[in-house]
């Protein structure tokens, strides 16, 4: 081998060592393909971080908890919009089949950015106030959640099949997508039925 042949192995060796290197650092500024379906994933949890012992039967006044959090396995990090919403037994919820979100108002919401194979979650502390009855029907004026009050003035008809007064909490994940610079609803919602008989 030449001097020339020996000076351009050590280059391309050279090369060939910085970008080994460097290529963990470029994971973060690209996102390179992975094998697999890109997904996010939402749930609610109970007091103890896990599928159980959720609030059902509630009373007016009385605090509880539940645990909501999101992963990220989109293939790169992302900024998310969690929303609180709430609704009686014939209220609407979000399309699963068109993708569209329930009209319902927001009562809650949190904003987080998720880094890619990443995990959030957030404690959710929720009460109500202003709950009467009338014959079949439950009146419940205003939520709180996480220390903020927000009012409600919902009413929910009874159940006679399920004998109770029956409200669903649920959870919306929003997206931020850069194209149309907004958040987009997600397609994704998990819930809890509480009974307000108990009040």
């Amino acid at each position: 081998m030449s001097l020339e042949d020996y000076h351009t192995l050590f280059v391309v060796g050279c090369l060939v060592l910085v970008f080994a290197l460097a290529f963990p650092g470029l994971s973060v500024v690209f996102s390179f393909p992975r094998g697999g379906e890109a997904f996010t994933e939402l749930w609610v949890l109970g007091p103890g971080h896990l599928a159980e012992d959720y609030p059902f039967n509630v009373e007016e006044g009385e605090e509880y908890s539940v645990y909501v959090g999101v992963g990220n396995h989109m293939g790169s990090s992302r900024f998310y919009n969690v929303r609180v919403k709430c609704r009686n037994q014939s209220e609407s919820l979000p399309n699963a089949t068109a993708g569209t979100p329930s009209v319902l108002p927001i009562y809650y919401e949190d904003r987080v950015f998720v880094e890619e194979g990443g995990t959030w979650e957030t404690s959710l502390n929720f009460s109500f106030a202003g709950v009467s009855f009338s014959g079949n029907r439950c009146r419940v004026k205003s939520v709180r959640i996480n220390g903020f009050t927000f009012d409600m003035d919902k009413t929910v008809l009874w159940d006679e099949e399920n004998h109770g007064f029956y409200c669903h909490l649920f959870v919306e994940l929003w997206i931020y997508r850069v194209e149309s610079d907004a958040f987009e609803f997600h397609n994704r919602f998990v819930g809890i039925w509480l009974n307000m008989t108990a009040v």
